[in-house]
């Protein structure tokens, strides 16, 4: 071959050209070289000249046992894959007294190997221990809602980050895990509310909220906020409510946001009082007992923001809703409670 030929650059077309090609002798200079794979001393050979060209990564399975044990059947060469939300790397090196010469040496070694290591692995272990109670409770905990394996994972790594920096000591360790859930499930473009995670955890809404505030300062994190639409899907289903119901509150949320008087409103208030607004208005109408239980708002509250809601129905309530919808009934909506001493002007007095 040619100076020009060698370093003439390869046409992918050819059929010459092959990625698993690249290696070739340097001697030989063939476009197809004739390689060798010597497993025994784990070099790629030149056929032809017997040039050592590279080192062999050996991918093939392992058909022995490296184990002491006579029963061991377990090829391996390492051990248990490491486990990244617990401290340290797990690895430990073991001194093996076995009859003969050497017998005595490593009795000495392991005695003083396990002395010297002693009280740090009480330690460890002891730490170790603590977080694993703390992922299988979150475990149990996020399981008990349905809630998906990324959520899991989040919730793992941000109370590990809380431990790191050792935000848990004087801390109520139930409070951070329900602090810790709350952020994942925002961070997994999901939501909760502090009601749903009082209630998960049993710990009472000011220390949740209070324990939130000082994880949410420490990190300086964007912990996301909750919107009426997240959690309208949430309510409706445990309201037995239809899609079309869920539907229709989705859509009075979403305007209701653009709203002077209700843009400062809680989410949570805005989504309770938009349900109550649609399913009256399909005449599936729930009380707002029931949807304070499930929303965990009082009902004074879902009454005021309805009010609101209600003075603005004819922005809220577009014609492509009724055109959608049938049996969508205006006149089923019930009028706002008027204040003492006075009555509603027009309409029957249905007390809502």
């Amino acid at each position: 071959m040619t100076k020009a030929d060698d370093q003439k650059p390869f046409d992918r077309n050819e059929p010459e050209f092959r990625w698993s090609a690249a290696l070739k002798c340097p001697h030989c200079r063939d476009k197809v070289p004739n390689l060798v794979e010597d497993f025994a001393s784990g070099d790629y050979i030149c056929g032809d000249c017997g040039l050592v060209l590279d080192c062999i990564i050996d991918t093939r399975p392992e058909w022995r046992t490296f184990t002491n044990d006579e029963r061991g059947d377990d090829p391996s060469r390492v051990g248990n894959a490491a486990n990244p939300f617990l401290v340290g790397t797990h690895l430990d090196t073991v001194i093996v007294q076995r009859d003969g010469r050497s017998y005595e040496l490593a009795r000495d070694l392991n005695h003083t190997q396990n002395s010297n290591r002693t009280h740090g692995r009480t330690l460890a272990q002891r730490h170790d221990h603590n977080l694993v109670q703390a992922y299988k409770e979150i475990t149990t905990l996020c399981e008990s809602y349905d809630m998906p394996r990324s959520t899991i994972v989040i919730a793992k790594q941000l109370y590990k980050r809380a431990e790191k920096e050792n935000l848990l000591q004087g801390k109520n360790n139930k409070a951070i895990i329900g602090v810790c859930i709350f952020i994942a499930r925002r961070r997994d473009n999901a939501s909760l509310t502090f009601k749903e995670i009082c209630a998960l955890t049993k710990v009472d809404r000011k220390e949740i909220a209070r324990t939130f505030k000082l994880l949410k300062s420490k990190w300086d994190m964007d912990t996301g906020t909750t919107s009426s639409n997240d959690l309208i899907t949430r309510f409706c289903a445990n309201l037995n409510l239809d899609q079309d119901t869920r539907r229709i509150a989705d859509i009075l949320a979403q305007r209701a946001k653009d709203m002077d008087n209700i843009s400062g409103k809680n989410p949570v208030s805005i989504a309770s009082a938009c349900i109550y607004l649609s399913s009256h208005l399909l005449g599936c109408g729930r009380d707002p007992k029931a949807i304070s239980d499930i929303a965990g708002v009082n009902e004074t509250t879902i009454r005021a923001t309805y009010k609101i809601i209600h003075a603005n129905c004819k922005n809220l309530l577009t014609p492509d809703i009724f055109a959608s919808t049938p049996k969508a009934n205006e006149d089923n909506l019930p009028i706002p409670r008027p204040p003492k001493g006075g009555r509603p002007k027009g309409g029957t007095l249905q007390q809502s």
